[in-house]
């Protein structure tokens, strides 16, 4: 397990304070989108850009590089802000988030960007896609990971399931999956609108390695994959709970954020909560 200091801790969560400044912008700018979700997953994308995929900004078609597949593509803004960040094209392109002709649409597309490996639209399908790669890199003797990132709600989706019982039928020890447990959709609870525990009991029953974390925890996340990726004989799943809308405390734990922006009083609103957190990290540093 690789060492991770505390001042490295600090840059990935300042570089996460950015990623969610980043969102805030494109989503005022476009003036639709979706907020919470985002937001609440800017730690774990901070996390795989910044220290756990194995990557290349310069070079983003590079052969032997770990795939990281969005399954639930409305959070495209999280994406979007992490690859500007790291250096995946400028932070300027943010702010045509959506916008006609832009390679920034509301959910991303394979061709319009580099190192997007699929398009994603239907809920429910990226896990599929990632056990089709994962199958075929370990079928080509290929070293890359793929990384699959899903929704709570689309486990609602019964092609997920499917895709579950593929991946740990041919043992794919080179496929994680990390679910956005936030408890969220567009309608109100996942568990009111159709419940999902025991979720990580379900993943053990399929025959999956289930690992649980708090998904805003910088450490906590990375720790807990690095954990995952020293399992080789059966796909793993990491069930990190985050906190919807999580960094601006207007949006925090309310699903009414799920689907749509901030109008620029709120954008305002949220950008100096988040530069007010970011001079606490530094503070603390």
């Amino acid at each position: 397990m690789q060492s991770l200091s505390a001042a490295r801790v600090n840059e990935l969560r300042l570089r996460a304070n950015d990623v969610r400044q980043g969102i805030i912008r494109s989503l005022v700018a476009a003036g639709s989108g979706h907020s919470a979700g985002p937001l609440d997953m800017a730690d774990i994308f901070t996390a795989l850009y910044g220290y756990l995929l194995h990557h290349d900004p310069a070079n983003p078609e590079w052969p032997e590089r770990d795939r990281l597949l969005l399954s639930c593509g409305h959070i495209a803004p999280v994406r979007y802000s992490a690859m500007a960040n790291f250096g995946y094209f400028p932070v300027e392109e943010l702010l045509t988030l959506r916008k006609f002709g832009s390679r920034l649409q509301g959910h991303p597309e394979r061709v319009r960007l580099p190192a997007v490996e699929t398009t994603s639209g239907p809920l429910g399908e990226g896990l599929a896609q990632g056990v089709g790669m994962a199958l075929g890199a370990k079928m080509d003797h290929k070293d890359f990971h793929v990384w699959v990132v899903t929704s709570d709600a689309e486990h609602q989706c019964g092609l997920h399931w499917e895709a579950v019982m593929t991946g740990a039928k041919f043992a794919l020890g080179n496929l994680t999956a990390i679910i956005d447990r936030n408890f969220i959709q567009i309608d109100g609870s996942t568990e009111e609108v159709m419940p999902l525990e025991p979720l990580a009991e379900k993943y053990r029953a399929f025959n999956w390695e289930v690992l649980e974390c708090d998904g805003n925890d910088m450490a906590a996340f990375i720790e807990t994959a690095e954990r995952a990726l020293e399992v080789k004989d059966k796909p793993q799943v990491i069930v990190a709970k985050t906190l919807a809308g999580k960094g601006v405390s207007f949006m925090e734990g309310d699903y009414t954020w799920h689907g749509k922006p901030p109008n620029a009083q709120q954008a305002d609103e949220a950008l100096h909560e988040l530069q007010a957190e970011r001079e606490r990290i530094l503070a603390g540093a």
